[in-house]
């Protein structure tokens, strides 16, 4: 960087003033500022770019090496579970037939002790106790708006 002293800037003044003149000098001052204050921001917006484009290299690296671990994870896995599908096997040779209607695949085991859809968000609702409901102010019966203002505006009659 150019070191600039306070001497050095009053050498440059009085050589602008002399070159420039007096009555253009401010003109000429605000349009070096301004082009300064440009010269800045590009700078700025250089170095923020430059370090996006190294954070992007850096999480390419990253996902490129997660991806290598869950492979090798995958890999791994499928192989204790085929040894698991031998040993089965195995077992079922030794205790008998009935052993082979075991479903083999993980995907098949997890599909079918998943449920999806709306019949488990029902499951998983009915799976509260009335009580609990009832303490927390979970309706258990669909109502319209319309009756829902009915029944409030009868109970509030009646009181």
């Amino acid at each position: 960087m150019i070191d600039l002293g306070v001497s050095k800037l009053a050498l440059i003044a009085v050589v602008a003033l002399i070159v420039v003149g007096p009555d253009r000098l401010p003109k000429v001052a605000r349009m070096a500022g301004n082009l300064f204050g440009r010269m800045q921001r590009y700078m700025a917006d250089v170095k923020s770019e430059v370090s996006r484009q190294m954070e992007v290299e850096e999480f390419k690296k990253l996902r490129e090496e997660s991806t290598a671990a869950f492979k090798e994870v995958e890999t791994s896995l499928q192989s204790t579970v085929q040894e698991a599908g031998g040993n089965l096997s195995d077992q079922a040779d030794v205790y008998g037939s009935h052993l082979n209607t075991l479903p083999l695949d993980a995907k098949e085991v997890l599909a079918k002790s998943t449920r999806q859809g709306r019949k488990s968000w029902g499951v998983r609702r009915a799976a509260r106790p009335t009580w609990y409901k009832h303490s927390t102010g979970v309706r258990t019966r669909v109502q319209s708006g319309a009756a829902r203002m009915k029944r409030f505006q009868y109970s509030a009659n009646n009181t």
